[in-house]
C-alpha cells in the first residue's frame, strides 16, 4: 500500500512539473514574440532571422485526460 501511495505522489509531482514547464515555455514565447514585434528590438530580430513562435496548447481533449496507470 505504501508503494502505491508513493507512486500516486510521484505521478502528481510529475504532472505538476510538466504544467510548470508549459507555463515557463509559454511565458518565454510571449516575451520573444513581444520583442520580435516591438521597436527597436524588431530591427535586430529581423536581421538575425528571429520569428514569432507559437504557444504550447493542448488541442484535443484526450491529451487533457490524466494518464491511466494499470497494474
Amino acid at each position: 500500500m505504501e508503494s502505491f501511495t508513493k507512486l500516486q505522489d510521484e505521478l502528481a509531482d510529475t504532472e505538476n512539473k510538466i504544467q510548470a514547464a508549459r507555463r515557463f515555455y509559454n511565458t518565454n514565447v510571449l516575451s520573444l514574440n513581444t520583442r520580435v514585434e516591438q521597436f527597436p528590438s524588431n530591427i535586430v530580430a529581423s536581421m538575425l532571422g528571429f520569428k514569432k513562435e507559437v504557444f504550447f496548447e493542448i488541442v484535443n481533449a484526450a491529451e487533457k485526460e490524466p494518464v491511466k496507470v494499470g497494474f
